[in-house]
């Protein structure tokens, strides 16, 4: 019995290291990106050894992984909460509830403010840093995520060809990505008339934009037949 609160302390002091180990690297890949971070880094900030991060992560790649489904397997599961009960109310799929699903989430995560320093800066890097570990590590932060809502948004769009949907939601992707990492950037360019922080009217114009160049999408293909 003597050993209970000794394995206690352990456990939790394992805990602390890990999360050290993951709050260096969100920090450092953030600020430098994925492929430019090393270990030796992370390891410096998170004042531990190479060892405690190959014992909690093994890799570079499930570090890479383990950060990134942090902060995004909860907005992914708000996603698909959202996009079951748009599909269990019995009626067609409408194209801006669908997207809505797919980008509320996010600007929820900011608007509540759940520790998201890094976050924006983190998600840019996911979705636009070129490399073939990302290649490895979507299957498992993405795959789900992509399977359900293409299949969505085509059938909201009456079965629309898949190559022309696939180009669609890489630019939707690319425009959330844009406006998460660089939006500094929009009121600089707007003279400041432009609020990255007013959320609801940009979750609004993203809908609003991303429904037109999917529809438009369509339309081209169509009439290229």
């Amino acid at each position: 019995m003597s050993r209970t609160p000794d394995l206690i302390d352990e456990a939790h002091s394992q805990s602390q290291t890990k999360d050290r180990i993951l709050d260096a690297a969100e920090h450092l890949f953030s600020q430098h990106g994925f492929v430019a971070t090393s270990l030796r880094q992370i390891t410096t900030e998170a004042r531990v050894n190479l060892a405690a991060v190959n014992y909690h992560f093994q890799s570079k790649e499930s570090l890479i992984l383990a950060v990134l489904m942090r902060k995004i397997a909860p907005i992914n599961r708000h996603r698909l909460e959202l996009l079951d009960q748009l599909e269990s109310g019995g009626q067609p799929l409408v194209l801006e509830e669908v997207l809505h699903a797919f980008f509320a989430p996010l600007f929820d995560a900011r608007r509540a403010g759940v520790s998201i320093s890094n976050f924006p800066k983190l998600l840019g890097r996911a979705y636009t840093e070129p490399g073939d570990w990302m290649q490895r590590v979507f299957p498992e932060a993405f795959a789900q995520i992509a399977a359900r809502f293409s299949a969505a948004m085509r059938s909201a769009l009456g079965g629309v060809d898949m190559t022309e949907l696939m180009w669609g939601m890489h630019f939707a992707i690319g425009s959330m990505a844009h406006f998460t990492a660089a939006g500094s950037l929009l009121t600089f360019i707007s003279g400041g008339k432009a609020d990255p922080e007013d959320f609801d009217g940009a979750l609004d114009r993203l809908v609003r934009y991303t429904a037109s160049g999917l529809r438009a999408l369509t339309m081209k293909k169509e009439v290229a037949r």
